[in-house]
């Protein structure tokens, strides 16, 4: 078999403050093959946009650094890499569509000079050749009349619109790897369906590898081959998106789902089932499980042990002591 396009071992991302070391990613384990889908889920904060940013060694130091573990990209380490060789990789190799396009846009540039700068900062083109490409990426996305709208400033567009600019930007150099950070957040449900659409023809039209970042596992279900599951600053469950949406494991993945609106057929409404509690603080998270407290499943060894992630059938993996 081929080796993992992407394989993150032990990863763990810190941040050191005056009240104490927030452990914002600790010990996450992913691999991601060339082509497929991998949907990382989980509520906010969670650890998975940090997960993103240090696959894309965008950590603010010295606050906050990569303290463990290894991000092996096409045979590359890159925690160890310079600054300089991540500079050739960002925006060209991996590639990134953040949560808010207005604030990741420059609002003083027009988005066809922000295309064509991020194309020659990479390829060996003329100012000329980018600036046609950069038409060609809006054409892509499925902006309207192209050549009007590339001199048009983010402000001069509405999200929907900025969103597939920000998705242009990303594919202009053909990626082989793309982070989507909650890329349909801000968006209604209709231009939500229409930029994952618009996804997943890019992504076969282009070959590039997605890491999907949500909280929305109708997002996950609609797009992703796997899923993992994060809580806490690590994966608790891990699986082929089938398997897990037909059977979830850890109580925290079945907490999620039992949370999700239900269609029902006669005008009585279900009340929504809760999961219990807060997630614990990342400056003093307890000794054990960091599920624990909020868990109907608890017992003693949860309380004294943190959990390994146990390998089930297949791809399927648990960090829980009940499957051992």
């Amino acid at each position: 078999m081929a080796a993992p396009l992407l394989e993150i071992q032990g990863l763990k991302t810190f941040f050191f403050t005056r009240k104490g070391v927030v452990k914002a990613v600790d010990g996450v384990d992913l691999s991601l093959n060339e082509g497929e889908t991998l949907g990382l889920v989980g509520e906010s904060g969670c650890g998975k946009t940090v997960t993103a940013l240090s696959i894309m060694r965008l950590i603010s130091e010295p606050i906050g650094r990569i303290t463990e573990g290894s991000i092996n990209f096409e045979g590359k380490d890159l925690v160890a890499a310079t600054e300089s060789e991540m500079r050739k990789i960002r925006g060209n190799r991996i590639s990134m569509i953040f949560q808010e396009p207005m604030t990741s846009l420059n609002p003083v540039l027009k988005v066809g000079d922000q295309i064509s700068e991020a194309i020659q900062l990479h390829q060996d083109v003329s100012k000329k050749e980018a600036w046609d490409r950069s038409i060609e990426m809006l054409r892509l996305v499925g902006i309207p009349s192209p050549e009007s709208r590339v001199n048009e400033y983010p402000h001069q567009m509405s999200g929907g619109m900025r969103q597939r600019v920000m998705i242009g930007m990303a594919l202009s150099c053909h990626p082989k790897l793309m982070i989507a950070d909650e890329p349909t957040t801000a968006l209604d449900v209709t231009i939500q369906a229409q930029i994952l659409d618009l996804i997943n023809r890019l992504k076969e039209r282009v070959g590039s590898a997605i890491l999907l970042i949500t909280h929305n596992l109708g997002v996950v279900a609609e797009v992703a081959q796997y899923v993992g599951v994060m809580y806490a600053g690590y994966i608790v469950e891990y699986a082929d998106v089938i398997t897990l949406f037909k059977e979830p494991r850890h109580p925290y993945t079945v907490g999620l789902f039992q949370s999700i609106p239900k269609k029902k057929g006669s005008a009585k409404r279900e009340r929504l089932q809760a999961i219990p509690g807060l997630v614990p603080d990342l400056l003093e998270l307890p000794k054990g499980c960091k599920f624990q407290d909020r868990c109907s499943r608890v017992f003693q060894r949860c309380r004294e042990e943190a959990p390994l992630l146990l390998k089930l059938n297949g791809s399927h993996q648990v960090r829980c002591w009940l499957y051992e």
